[in-house]
């Protein structure tokens, strides 16, 4: 990866993943989007750590969320390694809440992961 429109197509495949995992409701595709020992910050107080804990939190939200999102910045950090930052609106019953996303993708064995994930509220 060497061109930015590069790396913002990397992080939007990789965002379409997860957030068409969400709108499944399938919580093994959204958790397959991150590595295995995946930071995960949330809503939640504390981070949480790796596939299950990302499980854990969807699985937890209500039936009928989606996400839309729209990458602002991306940048190629090293050879597989390249950090995205997004606007994202969660849909839910109750309605909207909008974020902001940065993620950290890695390239493991040819597919990009989400290493690092952290939300922002936007008020």
């Amino acid at each position: 990866m060497t061109h930015p429109e590069t790396a913002t197509a990397t992080i939007s495949a990789l965002l379409d993943r997860w957030a068409d995992g969400i709108r499944r409701r399938d919580l093994e595709q959204i958790a397959a989007q991150f590595t295995e020992d995946a930071l995960f910050q949330g809503f939640d107080p504390e981070p949480a750590f790796g596939r299950d804990a990302v499980m854990a939190y969807y699985g937890k939200q209500p039936v009928g969320l989606t996400a839309d999102h729209t990458v602002l910045h991306t940048r190629e950090l090293a050879p597989g390694a390249a950090l995205g930052y997004a606007d994202v609106t969660f849909r839910r019953p109750d309605g909207p809440v909008r974020v902001h996303l940065t993620v950290v993708a890695v390239e493991r064995d040819g597919r990009w992961l989400i290493s690092h994930y952290h939300v922002s509220r936007v008020l």
